[in-house]
């Protein structure tokens, strides 16, 4: 093997160790994508991941990261995206319908 190729097989190893070792995936990133929590990461420079802000200097747009993703994807790649609760600021996300929604949209309690 050559020495080039193996500073290139070395640095490729050091840079996915130290990506796997992460405790707070990136939101934008194609592997741990979520569009939700990237959209917000690009507009606010960083992000929230269980509680915890982290800035991030984003330099491209959200269609960027969406597009990445999307690539990432149609290749084969899987992604690991964590639960939206994960990126918010407290940890949890609240909102939605809850029961009443789930069984409106089920058809129980109709008539009642």
């Amino acid at each position: 093997m050559k020495k080039s190729a193996k500073v290139t097989l070395t640095v490729v190893a050091v840079v996915g160790l130290a990506s796997c070792g992460s405790r707070h995936p990136d939101p934008c990133e194609a592997a741990t994508f979520n569009e939700q929590a990237c959209q917000e990461a690009v507009q606010k420079g960083g992000y929230y991941y269980n509680g915890s802000w982290f800035p991030m200097m984003y330099h491209y747009p959200y269609p960027y990261y969406y597009d990445s993703y999307r690539g990432y994807v149609s290749s084969g790649g899987v992604v690991r995206a964590d639960p939206a609760a994960s990126y918010s600021s407290t940890g949890v996300v609240r909102g939605g319908f809850g029961t009443t929604g789930a069984g409106h949209a089920s058809g129980e309690g109709a008539g009642e």
